[in-house]
């Protein structure tokens, strides 16, 4: 994995590649209830960095944005992954029909793309990730955590980045 460390709660991923490979990287660190909030672009890598997760919690099928189905849910690893993508979603009140809320916060892990729109609406407790192009395979991405536990979860995805680059060194 190539991941750099720019500073606490700031990395640079040089490919698609090395974004899917934080996406499992972190994995290991997910727990029940974990929430995670993907901010980017179209293109941006969100479902990149999904496909890592799922593949860093066990599960081998395919990961696509779901975007018009809303929902995707791969469960054949460690813990369940929910991947929503709320993109299509206009008006709060229409997550009521997304089954967001029967999963959020409670079992597995929920991947929301697109979810800073509903932020208010969905959970007091989460990590929001921002994705930005740094060109046309570079991406900056940054942890902002909301919450105790996503504290923890930024802090610890930190120490695991920094370790790992020290591996490799």
């Amino acid at each position: 994995m190539a991941i750099q460390r720019l500073e606490h709660g700031a990395y640079l991923s040089t490919s698609s590649e090395d974004t899917k490979d934080f996406g499992a990287l972190l994995a290991r660190l997910l727990a029940d209830g974990d929430v995670l909030v993907l901010t980017g672009g179209l293109g941006a890598g969100k479902t990149q960095f999904t496909k890592g997760v799922a593949q860093g919690l066990g599960d081998t099928h395919p990961v696509t944005s779901p975007t018009f189905t809303l929902m995707a849910v791969h469960d054949a690893g460690r813990i369940p992954l929910y991947h929503f993508d709320l993109y299509r979603i206009e008006h709060a009140f229409e997550l009521e029909d997304t089954g967001i809320f029967d999963v959020l916060g409670y079992e597995g892990v929920c991947l929301l793309e697109w979810g800073e729109r509903f932020s208010d609406e969905l959970s007091d407790a989460y990590l929001s990730m921002v994705i930005e192009r740094t060109g046309e395979y570079g991406r900056k991405i940054c942890f902002v955590p909301h919450g105790e536990r996503a504290s923890e979860l930024a802090e610890a995805i930190d120490e695991l980045v920094l370790a790992t680059m020290n591996d490799t060194d």
